[in-house]
């Protein structure tokens, strides 16, 4: 019987002796065999953002590869995880599964834990009772299990919104910019004070902080935002590269008049507030 084809196959246990090979002392690839959880996370994270930027742009081949990406650095962790000897791929699969039936028993429950009135407030109940039963101490805070490793403005976000449960809020938008302008005054006083570093990013937080809770109550993502405006950014200035190289000039030659007409040149080009 001819051996299955890895490369074609679409099977997860391929994948997994991929994995396993690749960190074999004997043959294996000498980068894949040095990495440990520390070095291999920084790539973990960058191939979760390429999926979320393979998501805005709409583009499912991109997607589809991305997912593979990320898929791979799950079964990274878990295939070094296994070599010492704290749980495998399998285990991991096997929590998740009794974790997601667990935390929906108004899908795979009896009628009672159906129940429209039953769902509501139960994921954070049943996520306690997970704590408790692993013997990990209940939080002293609201806010202690909003992981810290998140990028700042979702985490300041994932902040607001578990202080808001519990009525810690303004009640709409024109509180959060009456905040948001006194904020921006404690910034500039600092500024017109000689700018002090510390207190600069002191002031500069808390701005920014504000500016997140502002996203929250628009509902708007702010780390979404902000990639759109990078994205936007990046186009801009392209045109502005590419008017100047058509005219055997470049940015670097040019005046910020210049570039600056150009830059209102590509908004209305591409028909952008």
């Amino acid at each position: 019987m001819s051996q299955r084809d890895p490369s074609a196959s679409g099977h997860i246990d391929d994948l997994l002796a991929i994995m396993a090979r690749l960190r074999s002392p004997d043959g294996g690839c000498p980068w894949d065999i040095e990495q440990n959880f520390a070095t291999i996370a920084p790539y973990t994270v960058e191939e979760a953002y390429e999926v979320a930027d393979a998501i805005e742009h709409g583009d499912m081949a991109d997607l589809r590869d991305e997912l593979g990406d990320l898929l791979f650095q799950v079964v990274f962790h878990a295939q070094m995880a296994s070599e010492a000897g704290s749980f495998t791929f399998e285990d991991v699969v096997r929590a998740i599964c009794e974790k997601m039936i667990r935390r929906h028993p108004h899908v795979f429950g009896d009628e009672t834990a159906r129940s429209a009135g039953a769902v509501k407030g139960r994921w954070d109940e049943i996520k306690a009772e997970e704590k408790a039963a692993r013997g990990k101490p209940a939080e002293e805070s609201l806010l202690d299990d909003v992981p810290l490793a998140l990028p700042a403005l979702t985490r300041a976000v994932k902040l607001q919104t578990r202080a808001a449960r519990v009525g810690f809020d303004w009640p709409g938008t024109a509180e959060v910019l009456d905040k948001l302008n006194e904020e921006m005054l404690e910034l500039s006083e600092v500024m017109a004070q000689g700018g002090d570093p510390d207190r600069l990013e002191d002031e500069f937080g808390d701005l920014l902080f504000v500016y997140a809770n502002l996203a929250r109550h628009l509902k708007v993502d702010p780390e979404a935002a902000l990639r759109r405006t990078n994205a936007k950014f990046r186009r801009r200035f392209a045109y502005i590269e590419r008017a100047l190289t058509a005219k055997g000039s470049s940015p670097a030659q040019s005046t910020l008049e210049e570039m600056d007409a150009l830059w209102n040149e590509a908004k209305v080009s591409a028909k952008e507030p």
